[in-house]
This record gives structure tokens, sequence and C-alpha cells, in this order.
């Protein structure tokens, strides 16, 4: 079976980037469940938590740090969420190990997943902020 997130970091796949290195990728989630939600994945597969091994899960922390500060400057929300989830019946959609970053606001649905796919120039602005924000610093 063919992993989605793998075709994306061979670039046979699309995705609305905001930052890539040697190690991670950092993507816009396209059925986000609130503007500026994103998604890192370290670009060697492993399934999930279980299998991935600790420099991975060290980069995707570190990065995720960087992305929090960026989408609280671009989005201005009253939370992130930061949520990872294990095996289908935690949630997990696609089994390539990833986090989720998600911008939370008062009185909003505690969702994880949306059904509705993102509108592609809302998703390439608001990718291009973020990605300007984290080379800002």
């Amino acid at each position: 079976m063919t992993c989605i997130f793998c075709e994306i970091v061979r670039g046979n796949a699309p995705a609305f980037k905001v930052h890539e290195d040697d190690h991670t990728l950092t993507f816009m989630d396209i059925f986000p469940v609130s503007r500026g939600h994103a998604l890192i994945i370290p670009k060697d597969h492993f399934e999930n938590l279980f299998e991935a091994n600790e420099e991975s899960l060290a980069r995707i922390v570190t990065r995720s740090l960087a992305l929090a500060k960026a989408i609280r400057r671009v989005i201005a929300p009253d939370g992130l969420g930061v949520y990872q989830l294990n095996g289908a019946a935690a949630g997990q959609t696609v089994f390539h190990y990833h986090m989720h970053l998600i911008p939370r606001f008062k009185g909003g649905r505690l969702d994880l997943h949306s059904r509705v796919r993102g509108k592609d120039a809302d998703l390439e602005a608001v990718s291009r902020e973020i990605a300007a924000a984290l080379e800002a610093g």
C-alpha cells in the first residue's frame, strides 16, 4: 500500500509546504479543522509512535515549537492543540507518524479531523504566511 505522506516527501503528490529540512517536512492539512492546521512529519517512514526512533521524535518536537510560535503570530488563536494519534482506534487515518498543530478558538469544537477539504487558495496563502513567520523567527 502506498503512503501518501511518503509520496509527498518524494515530490510525487502535492502539498502546501511550510518548511522542509533534511529530516522533516511541514505542510498544511488539506482537511483543516481550522485555519493554520498544519502537520509535521519525519521524512523517514514510521507508522506510529511505537515505531519511531528518538532522534526523529526529537526533531519533530523541536520543529513543532518553532511552528507553534509562527502559527501564533499569523493566526493569533486562543489556544493551540498539539495532537499525535497512534492506530485506527485512536483516530489515526494516515499511517505515517505525524503531529497535528491545530489553532483553537474559544467556543470551538475539539475536532481532530475535518471532512471538508480546504480551498487550495486558502491553504496556499496560509502556508506562505506561516512559512514567512517561521523565517522571520
